[in-house]
């Protein structure tokens, strides 16, 4: 037996109660884990909102895509019981079910194993939000960015990425600027490292002008929508931004001239269908690079049954932070 939150629905709206299943539950894979700990993306919000947030494809459903545990079997080689292990993505807790329970079940081809500095608690302090943040510093320095160039700006700080991006840049010996709309974050912000707090609305609005003065030598943008627009105008020739997130909207209501004239590099960066290697290439780099203690100081400790109301407030951009679910209280 193993104990879950259970999405279930009724009369077409979904509801979340903790219930204890039997194994028999879990669905097709070949490594059985017990997880110790999960946590809270903008995406389990979605999942767990009542409809699902078009991500949810059948109902009873667990969510949550990213956990952290012990095998506790396997029908794989490359793990037996005892290993410990981190899974984010391959749409785990949205098709498949995910860590929002004492126990999963999941392909041996979509785990990592746990990596050596960090604990399974520390690594869902992480999770899929801070793995995004080091996917999207990588594929930054792939296109050029080094410390020596300025400032880097961090788009959404206060969130789940944007946090581990600033802690991460700055401990990289980048100088970051970072984006808040919340002045109450800005004490937080500045402990993980920001030189420099803005204003979410210096930046919100679009302007008529397709190019502004030359400010940042890199973005990681965690919004979207019109502020992206705006950023893209104020890059560095031959600068890039790695795009992450859509907090602000889908769409983008850009010029191609920062494209054009100053050579803008717009980077997708996606960590659902990462491949193996370039998940343990970016797990090591974050347990070599992230201090621990601003890993610590972002966490919000979380049960199982606080997950529901965490859920709503995420989508309401009312998280500060990582939450970290101890999914065995």
């Amino acid at each position: 037996m193993f104990r879950a939150l259970i999405l279930d629905k009724s009369d077409d709206t979904a509801a979340a109660y903790i219930r204890e299943l039997d194994d028999s539950a879990l669905p097709a894979g070949e490594v059985t884990i017990d997880v110790a700990f999960s946590t809270l993306n903008y995406k389990d919000g979605l999942c767990l909102s009542p409809n699902g947030g078009g991500l949810v494809r059948a109902y009873p459903h667990v969510a949550g895509i990213d956990y952290a545990g012990t095998v506790h079997s396997s029908d794989d080689p490359r793990y037996k019981a005892g290993d410990e292990v981190v899974l984010t993505g391959w749409r785990v807790g949205e098709v498949h079910w995910g860590g929002y329970a004492t126990r999963a079940r999941a392909r041996a081809d979509w785990l990592v194993p746990l990596p050596a500095g960090l604990t399974p608690r520390r690594a869902m302090a992480v999770g899929t939000a801070g793995l995004t943040a080091m996917l999207a510093i990588q594929a930054l320095e792939d296109h050029g960015l080094n410390p020596d160039q300025g400032e880097v700006l961090v788009t959404g700080a206060a969130g789940g990425v944007g946090s581990v991006a600033v802690a991460l840049l700055a401990a990289m010996g980048y100088q970051v600027a970072a984006v808040t709309g919340r002045p109450d974050t800005e004490d937080y912000l500045r402990s993980l490292g920001a030189g420099r707090i803005i204003a979410r609305s210096e930046l919100a609005e679009t302007v008529k002008r397709p190019l502004e003065a030359e400010a940042w030598a890199g973005c990681v943008d965690a919004v979207g929508g019109a502020m992206l627009a705006r950023v893209l105008g104020q890059m560095k020739y031959g600068a890039s931004v790695a795009a992450v997130g859509l907090a602000g909207g889908a769409g983008l209501p850009a010029s191609v001239i920062p494209f054009l004239l100053r050579g803008i590099n717009l980077l997708g960066i996606d960590s659902v269908l990462q491949p193996f290697a370039a998940r343990q290439k970016a797990w090591a780099r974050i347990a070599a690079s992230l201090p621990m203690d601003k890993l610590d100081a972002m966490i919000l400790p979380a049960t199982l049954a606080d997950v529901p109301a965490l859920g709503a407030a995420i989508l309401k951009g009312e998280v500060k932070g990582r939450v970290v679910v101890d999914v065995n209280t």
